[in-house]
């Protein structure tokens, strides 16, 4: 381990090491600036900035843009879909839509709960860009699935 009065060649190739970036990261640093520079004959100095730590976890905010994102997106699709319409026809079969309600919700919420396990499980399989364009290419030929039965029937 060198000292921040160390030469430059000495810093500047441990800064340089695979091993001490990583090391930084490991210990929660972000490392945004590093410069070493030598006045005259003096010595080398090494000045470090550390920005926030590093983490995987959003911000509240971020969390808070995509709970919106997420709700809009979905209620916007649910609108008038076979779901709600066959809620709406058991409620007024039924004369219990309370419990119609409730059935539905539990229902929407274990097929989301599915649909974000398996996401992000095939998240650490396949690259995120891949995923997507698989899901875009799936929905593709589901839509000319349903157009090729609808013109053919």
């Amino acid at each position: 381990m060198t000292s921040l009065f160390d030469p430059p060649s000495v810093i500047s190739s441990e800064l340089e090491s695979p091993d001490s970036i990583p090391l930084a990261e490991r210990q929660g640093l972000s490392l945004t600036d590093v410069t070493a520079y030598q006045a005259g004959s003096t010595p080398a100095i090494v000045e470090v900035e550390v920005s926030q730590p590093l983490t995987d976890k959003p911000t509240f905010k971020c969390e808070l843009e995509i709970f919106a994102s997420t709700f809009i997106t979905i209620f916007l699709a649910e609108l008038g879909d076979k779901t709600q319409l066959t809620t709406l026809l058991m409620s007024a079969e039924s004369q219990s839509p309370w419990v119609v309600f409730a059935g539905a919700s539990v229902a929407l919420i274990l097929t989301s709960l599915l649909g974000i396990l398996l996401g992000r499980w095939l998240s650490t399989k396949i690259a995120p860009k891949t995923l997507e364009v698989s899901a875009g290419v799936l929905l593709l030929v589901i839509a000319a699935m349903l157009c090729c039965d609808i013109l053919w029937s």
